[in-house]
């Protein structure tokens, strides 16, 4: 298959030679464009390790904890079934993609950045399912059913995000692998899941454990 070429070209801005491939993730029915693994398994060099470091093209990977929500989802599809949904710091697309597959009403997928919206477009494509787009959480209505959110908490200072994900949406699905063990009053710990980032970064096994929260308001 040819990769979408607006999304091949960004990514040759930052790693000139890499391709995207469609890989099927294991465990569901889903397939994404994903940087190829033999490009990641070499030296870059200062040029490309400064434009990965500015703008890390996170969209090109399919992260632990989206894919362990995207299995999730096609297992316990009656948390999504008729349901609207938004998929925050939706990278990829592979939560929300998972989500329509099991049946939402309506997903919208959410990201700051264009290319990653980009990204996502090309991925409901390729899965055959249509999703909703938005660069702008607080610019949408307090209208969805439910929030889904995977590998945002990376970063502490995101954490107070937890409050806001419930001023959209009736309740949140988080999954997270670097922030396991957050406290919050809303949130319940439903368990731990594994998974691993794709292509296959090599990462610690901590990190290939994804720890999943519900809240509800």
């Amino acid at each position: 298959m040819t990769p979408p070429p607006h999304l091949q070209a960004a990514l040759n801005e930052r790693l000139g030679d890499a391709r995207l491939v469609a890989e099927p993730l294991p465990g569901t029915n889903l397939k994404l464009w994903l940087i190829d693994a033999d490009n990641m398994d070499r030296a870059f060099s200062p040029e490309e390790t400064r434009r990965i470091l500015e703008e890390p093209p996170y969209w090109s990977f399919c992260w632990a904890s989206g894919l362990a929500l995207a299995r999730f989802l096609t297992e316990h599809p009656q948390w999504v079934e008729g349901k609207r949904v938004l998929d925050f710091g939706a990278g990829s697309g592979v939560a929300g993609i998972a989500a329509m597959k099991a049946g939402a009403l309506e997903v919208v997928a959410c990201d700051l950045d264009p290319i990653a919206l980009a990204s996502c477009k090309a991925n409901a494509d390729l899965n055959g399912v249509t999703l909703g787009y938005s660069a702008d959480f607080f610019a949408e209505a307090d209208r969805f059913d439910l929030i889904l959110v995977a590998d945002v908490l990376y970063d502490r200072a995101n954490l107070p995000l937890l409050d806001q994900f419930l001023s959209r949406g009736k309740a949140a699905l988080v999954a997270d692998s670097r922030v396991r063990d957050f406290q919050h009053p809303l949130y319940e710990r439903l368990g731990i899941l594994e998974a691993l980032t794709l292509p296959d970064l090599a990462e610690p096994w901590e990190f290939r454990r994804v720890s999943l929260y519900h809240a509800a308001r």
